[in-house]
């Protein structure tokens, strides 16, 4: 099948498959269809055994592992849009997945794995401490030392500060004061929820390929509050 149909009318609208890799906008005022559209799009490719990822916010997709029922209006949209197909309510394979670990599969990522760009912006440090920050991800891989968690990143920041003058005749000027004031940032990391993220067993891209039962899969992302509220 090269494409699969995503609307019905006076002119059926195609979703070319070859054209998935291009982004697309679903557009429009309240109640006019927007979840449904995009609930109509995942099913249709999780029939094809392409794998979905959807960012859920709200968990309106969540349904999509239940099997719908045949209602009368159902019935009634059926015949105006002069439809024969026969429906069959289906459920599909998903998978929950949540930051923080509370309403599905935790998201891990190893501090190493995150990388120091990355994880700098989280733990919203100025210039200076990105620039340390980078110095201890090159001393880590320099001298095969673990990188895994938030205790491990503690470790060698404390290794750092003890030998600040040691390290800056060959990493630059490194500062005790702003090495010192990481502690601040680590207690606040640890306080949302950065112990059960920055861990091993990081997430890999290969598990959201999986192909489930009948050749479909549909992996879903569903967010927490916690998380809407910490971005």
């Amino acid at each position: 099948m090269t494409s699969i149909t995503i609307t019905k009318g006076a002119v059926d609208t195609p979703l070319y498959l070859k054209m998935l890799n291009r982004h697309g906008l679903i557009a429009g005022a309240t109640g006019t269809g927007k979840t449904v559209t995009l609930k109509v799009i995942t099913e249709k490719l999780s029939q094809q055994g392409i794998p979905v990822f959807l960012a859920d916010i709200k968990g309106d997709l969540s349904g999509l592992a239940k099997a719908g029922q045949w209602t009368p209006k159902m019935e009634e949209r059926y015949k105006l849009l002069g439809i024969t197909d026969p429906f069959e309510p289906q459920a599909f394979p998903v998978r929950l997945w949540d930051v923080f670990g509370q309403a599905g599969h935790p998201v891990r990522a190893t501090i190493e794995g995150m990388g120091s760009l990355l994880l700098a912006r989280l733990l919203d440090l100025n210039e200076t401490q990105t620039g340390i920050l980078a110095i201890v991800f090159k001393l880590a891989k320099e001298k095969n030392w673990p990188l895994i968690d938030l205790k491990d990143l503690q470790s060698l920041l404390k290794e750092v500060y003890d030998h600040a003058s040691d390290y800056s005749a060959q990493y630059g000027n490194i500062s005790k004061q702003s090495v010192g004031s990481y502690s601040t940032k680590l207690v606040s990391a640890r306080a949302r929820g950065g112990r059960s993220i920055l861990r091993r067993a990081s997430l890999g891209s290969s598990r959201f390929y999986a192909i489930g039962q009948q050749w479909t899969r549909l992996h879903q992302h569903s967010i927490s509050d916690s998380s809407f509220q910490l971005p």
